[in-house]
């Protein structure tokens, strides 16, 4: 784990997509390693501006991340792509294509694209997908964007890993009524409507102008300067808008850094995936003996209806998670 980290440290590839697959693996050997291995890195005094997008599928966030990654390492950063692929619930397995809708971006040497399967996790994003951002972190990326499965209003983990949160919204998508909603639609700092070109173009102005005005409907946000959050209209297909996108990004961050709202953000997220991990241990002693097997009889009670959900559940609690 030394060594990987070494190797993690002076930018090696190779070793952060082993070092991925490492953490995202289930095997409790693997999970050891990686436990280890992260410990071993913690402390690195490397930051990277950690982006999320979201958005409802067919929105074009893959066309939109190509574009963008594109436009940044232009500007001669190193970005990293965490893009998490929807797991089949019947057979589990995902497609991971995203590598094959960013052909240009892939090529380019100074940027990595790292797809995962999101394995059932809800929240639009993958179990591991926190710590796949502390090692591309370490290994020298600038940016770091998070690219979630097409998701709706309630899936909004992917803000609680990332410094600043895009939601990419399609031309028509909606009004002022819409934009009021509450759930990811007041977790986004930014909001974009996208293939704003062609016919879409007029359409895609108006949809901006609607968010907007529902946006300003919305409470001020401590966390937020004047003006945020806010609504934008870019092309990926033409790559229109880019830099007033980045430009915007950039003042936001650099606001929250100058104000203390930076560090604070980091620091709240650190405890919600300390709790949230709490919470997982917790869950996976359900599936083990004896709680797996106490699980099973009292199921059974509970269909035969001597025991009732409750009642069956405080039990198996009391007697196997020592709750009072």
């Amino acid at each position: 784990m030394q060594d990987m980290a070494e190797q993690i440290l002076a930018g090696n590839r190779r070793a952060l997509a082993r070092a991925i697959t490492l953490v995202e693996s289930g095997r409790a050997d693997h999970r050891a390693q990686a436990l280890e291995l992260l410990e071993t890195l913690r402390g690195h005094d490397r930051q990277a501006l950690r982006i999320g997008l979201s958005g409802t599928p067919g929105v074009g966030k893959s066309t939109f991340i190509e574009a963008f990654g594109c436009f940044l390492t232009g500007q001669g950063l190193k970005v990293a792509v965490l893009a998490v692929d929807p797991s089949s619930a019947r057979s589990g397995g995902s497609i991971l294509g995203d590598k094959t809708r960013m052909e240009r971006l892939t090529r380019d040497k100074n940027a990595f694209i790292r797809p995962s399967p999101s394995q059932s996790q809800l929240g639009g994003v993958a179990r591991r997908t926190r710590e796949a951002i502390d090692l591309c972190e370490a290994a020298g990326f600038d940016v770091i964007l998070i690219e979630t499965v097409g998701v709706g209003q309630s899936e909004t983990m992917v803000a609680e890993m990332s410094d600043l949160f895009l939601l990419l919204l399609a031309p028509a998508g909606g009004d002022e009524l819409q934009g009021v909603k509450r759930g990811i639609m007041e977790m986004a700092d930014i909001l974009l409507i996208n293939k704003a070109d062609g016919d879409l173009k007029t359409t895609a102005i108006r949809t901006c102008a609607d968010y907007a005005g529902a946006l300003r409907l919305l409470r001020k946000r401590p966390q937020d300067p004047e003006g945020f959050p806010k609504a934008l209209t870019v092309s990926a297909i033409e790559e229109n808008g880019l830099e007033k996108v980045w430009g915007e990004m950039t003042a936001l961050n650099d606001w929250r850094q100058e104000n203390g709202h930076f560090e604070a953000r980091r620091a709240a997220q650190a405890r919600f995936w300390f709790e949230a991990e709490v919470r997982e241990r917790l869950l996976a002693r359900l599936t083990r003996e004896p709680v797996k097997g106490a699980m099973r009889a009292l199921a059974g009670q509970v269909e035969d209806g001597r025991l009732t959900p409750s009642a069956a559940a405080e039990e198996l609690l009391r007697e196997h998670l020592l709750m009072e």
